[in-house]
């Protein structure tokens, strides 16, 4: 297309209709087993953490289970809120 003598338009882009990736129900599956993996395992840390708070408090032996527990829990948070905090910062 020729818009002036001397002038000319090399490429023209137009509107592409948007089209799902290659993949994407299967990179969807696995990230779906990830989010139940981290689920499951945080679940497990605090259960664990909870055991051996009650050994530690059982046997006297020295309190480092409490910060299990809020490891688990603050980690649990995180990766539950990860979708949520992901989409607030690609929208902003």
């Amino acid at each position: 297309m020729l818009t002036a003598i001397g002038e000319t338009l090399l490429a023209q882009i137009g509107n592409p209709t948007p089209e799902t990736p290659p993949l994407a129900d299967k990179i969807m599956t696995m990230v779906r087993w990830l989010t139940w993996f981290a689920i499951l395992s945080g679940i497990l840390a605090i259960i664990f953490a909870g055991g051996k708070f009650a050994w530690e408090k059982w046997t006297g032996g020295a309190m480092t289970s409490p910060k299990m527990i809020a490891g688990a829990m603050v980690g649990g948070v995180i990766a539950t809120s990860a979708g949520t905090i992901m989409n607030a910062l690609v929208a902003a």
